[in-house]
């Protein structure tokens, strides 16, 4: 799996030019799901996301999690995050999850989300949409499962 972590002012996603999720302080998380990625690694990824330290205390030091900031989540699913662009110009997307497994742990993901975090919202699995986003910081942190093997 593979995890984009924007910290931000507010985000949201629309479909159609209607929104269907939005945020204000908090975490946008684009989530894709490469070939072998399976259940048993969402937990690891929740447990660190929620507890990252990566909003600013009183001091302007990052020493807050999203629960101390009491933040806010939106989740989007992003297959692209798995693009091999080694060969020619047109990325490859062979490592990316197999669609029906790959929406399995995105719903899987903001599920195990939502029993730790009072709002948290989502764009639409397989979805064209649009994110708009105030990054703060701009702070981004990318999270990959073989980092975490």
């Amino acid at each position: 799996m593979r995890f984009v972590i924007q910290r931000v002012n507010h985000a949201h996603v629309a479909i159609d030019g209607n929104t269907v999720g939005s945020i204000g302080k908090g975490l946008l998380i684009l989530f894709g799901a490469g070939e072998g990625d399976c259940e048993d690694m969402l937990p690891k990824f929740v447990e660190k996301i929620i507890k990252m330290r990566i909003f600013a205390d009183e001091a302007g030091k990052t020493n807050l999690s999203l629960q101390d900031v009491d933040g806010e989540m939106l989740v989007v699913s992003q297959f692209t995050l798995y693009a091999d662009c080694r060969k020619g110009n047109r990325p490859s997307f062979v490592h990316a999850c197999e669609p029906e497994l790959a929406k399995e742990l995105y719903e899987k993901f903001v599920s195990m989300c939502r029993e730790r975090v009072d709002r948290v919202e989502t764009g639409e699995f397989g979805a064209d949409m649009k994110v708009s986003l105030e990054n703060d910081g701009p702070f981004t942190i990318v999270l990959d499962s073989k980092d975490f093997v």
